[in-house]
């Protein structure tokens, strides 16, 4: 891990893209302003988290949960 120190005010840069800028210091709170490309997604880790488990609970399918589904209703005219 890079450990870096800045001051309020103060950026560092993440390739040619990705600017994180100290915005505030409170006490033991930093906040950190982020401009990076739309396509590159930014989360709070504990939210990448909870969006990576959910991803994985939806990716993992089983052929009993067939089972569970009721077959579709045929319309007859």
């Amino acid at each position: 891990m890079l450990v870096l120190s800045r001051h309020k005010d103060e950026t560092i840069m993440i390739g040619d893209d990705i600017e994180l800028t100290i915005v505030d210091i409170r006490g033991d709170k930093v906040r950190v302003g982020i401009k990076a490309p739309s396509s590159i997604p930014v989360h709070r880790k504990e939210v990448y988290d909870a969006i990576r488990k959910e991803n994985e609970g939806a990716s993992t399918f089983e052929r009993s949960d067939l089972n569970e589904i009721p077959p579709p209703r045929i319309a007859r005219f």
